[in-house]
């Protein structure tokens, strides 16, 4: 596959959208535009974050998913559950319940994805430990800000810790397993349950490597409402299935915001979550303003992943939850309860030789041309085009800002007329008439929407 290609989960149905400009507003890398009265996005430049999602009031945006149905090519069906999923669920409900059910709805086998934790925080560590010179050094456990770092802040691509994530320590671990059992690998399919966009993407267009070993992977919102319908159906009439000891304590709170950076011990570290803060904290990173800084545990959503986009409930209310189960089970681990546990542990040299992904590369999100001398031409242009422009960031001409209005033009996807304040100046000096400026504004608005404007005056 191509280095230059990312898939995409977050997708607009063009029927749907209303053209109210709020995605493209509130997307971080300027990732979106208006034409025609529709947003559309700029694949080079989405790091599948989920902010447009999160403001669509129409439910244009939506995120792409595999058919369920699909888990049914395997003859042994692995879902790989992660912690957060297990924190929606009422207290009520029992994780025995939420195994139970998960098996009648066709899997074979229930993994849950921290499993591995310990380990990758072990991996993560030592690679730390080894690599003095780049620091500070930056967790890839999530992938959104992973992509953040290849498009808009290159220049810290190589502080990027080049770690599986510990849904893909444990996917190689229960495949292995299996597979040392006697099963056929092809007959193996793993599926993960998923709380953001940005882990479909990654799983279908995985960082510094040709394919993931994850089959499929499921939306969480889906899942939780099959399963949540499914244990009120049966109430106290199920079989009970005993929950794996697979999971630590760490493990269960790794996703939280500082669940990573607890496990480090370095004296100046930092655990920043939500996108926006996240991009303010990488600047001053990327303009040296922080001395001495080691380590970054990075999350795109608040509270991480129980702020995903996928999630049912309140972000708290789920990262309570799971405190409260990482408490029990440090009761648990105090008292042996730890079989699982010590089960990876077995193939933990097996994990940590395959544990690297390939080198990672910048993308830039603003590619004006393959050759360097012509970009860089463009690059004056636009600076030259950013003159002439007002600096209101008023969204009319279907751009984010002024700025990436000017990339626009340079990259010959807008024209400089686009801008209603120079069609204003245009109509003064009688280069531009009124009938021409409407036709403009159709070309990024739409007919119907300008011809609802007018009506509206």
């Amino acid at each position: 596959m191509s280095e230059s290609y990312f898939y995409h989960a977050l997708k607009i149905n063009p029927d749907i959208c209303i053209g109210c400009t709020r995605c493209m507003r509130n997307c971080p890398t300027q990732a979106i535009r208006v034409r025609d009265g529709r947003a559309t996005i700029y694949e080079n430049k989405c790091v599948d974050c989920g902010e447009c999602y999160k403001v669509c009031p129409s439910g244009a945006v939506f995120v792409a998913e595999d058919d369920f149905e699909s888990i049914y090519n395997f003859k042994y069906r692995v879902v790989l559950m992660p912690s957060v999923f297990m924190g929606q669920f009422p207290e009520d409900i029992s994780a025995s319940q939420i195994y139970s059910v998960i098996t009648q709805l066709g899997f074979t086998h229930v993994m849950e994805v921290e499993t591995s934790a310990l380990i990758y925080s072990g991996i993560v560590n030592y690679y730390i430990s080894q690599n003095e010179d780049k620091k500070p050094l930056i967790s890839t456990y999530c992938p959104a800000i992973v992509r953040l770092i290849q498009v808009k802040f290159p220049s810290l691509v190589d502080n990027l810790i080049p770690i599986k994530a510990p849904v893909d320590l444990t996917a190689m671990y229960v495949r292995k397993k299996l597979t040392d059992d006697g099963i056929n690998p092809k007959d193996i399919g793993l599926f993960y349950i998923t709380p953001c966009a940005a882990k479909i993407a990654a799983a279908k267009t995985p960082v510094g490597e040709d394919e993931s070993i994850i089959d499929g992977v499921l939306n969480m919102d889906t899942m939780y409402n099959m399963v949540l319908k499914k244990i009120k159906q049966e109430g106290s009439n199920y079989k009970k299935k005993q929950s794996a000891n697979d999971v630590s304590s760490d493990g269960i709170i790794l996703t939280l915001t500082n669940g990573e950076k607890r496990l480090t011990n370095f004296k100046k570290s930092f655990a920043i979550d939500e996108i926006s803060n996240v991009m303010e904290f990488l600047e001053k990173v990327e303009n040296d303003e922080i001395e001495d800084l080691e380590f970054l545990e990075l999350r795109a959503c608040d509270q991480g992943c129980p702020g995903g986009i996928l999630t049912c409930g309140n972000r708290f209310l789920i990262k309570d939850r799971m405190m409260q189960r990482a408490k029990k089970w440090a009761e648990r681990e105090r008292n042996g309860v730890s079989s699982r546990k010590k089960e990876i542990f077995s193939q933990d040299e097996y994990l940590i030789a395959n544990s690297q992904v390939g080198k990672i590369l910048p993308r830039s999100m603003m590619k004006l041309d393959e050759d360097i001398n012509i970009a860089f031409q463009k690059l004056t242009t636009i600076k030259e085009i950013e003159r002439k422009l007002p600096h209101t960031d008023c969204n009319v001409c279907g751009a984010p800002s002024c700025g990436a209005l000017a990339e626009d033009i340079a990259c010959n996807n807008a024209s400089l007329s686009d801008c209603v304040f120079v069609q204003r100046n245009l109509e003064v000096r009688n280069s531009l008439n009124i009938e021409e400026s409407i036709e403009i504004m159709k070309k990024i608005w739409g007919e119907e929407k300008l011809k609802e404007f007018i009506l509206n005056k």
